[in-house]
């Protein structure tokens, strides 16, 4: 079975004021969708990022430079990753399908894991 990392994107402006109520909903949902990968052995491990701050690194003729980061002109930014295990990337995409970050606007990059 292969396994493949889900990157989550989200707007860079980050989520909308919720209550802490209305947070937590939104977690359960995430756990509950976690849970059932979990139970089919398809969940590999994940997390969410940090809002805001990053640091991007690039190689230029003058060396490496940082970079604060994420851009906050870009439409979208990493906001968190999952790996899952699937027998194909049609298999991750239907994984992905119920995914709860679907339902609040964000979209979902599947990519194959290389393994050695």
């Amino acid at each position: 079975m292969r396994e493949y990392m889900l990157l989550l994107y989200d707007s860079p402006t980050g989520a909308p004021d919720l209550s802490p109520e209305e947070m937590q909903r939104i977690i359960e949902k995430y756990q509950a969708w976690s849970e059932k990968l979990r139970s089919a052995d398809r969940y590999v491990g994940g997390s969410k990022l940090t809002d805001g701050d990053g640091r991007v690194v690039r190689r230029d003729d003058d060396g490496v430079r940082v970079l604060d980061g994420p851009y906050s002109e870009t439409k979208e930014v990493v906001g968190g990753y999952m790996a899952i295990r699937a027998d194909s990337y049609q298999e991750a995409v239907e994984l992905c399908r119920d995914c709860p970050h679907l339902g609040f606007g964000g979209t979902i990059e599947i990519r194959e894991i290389e393994t050695q």
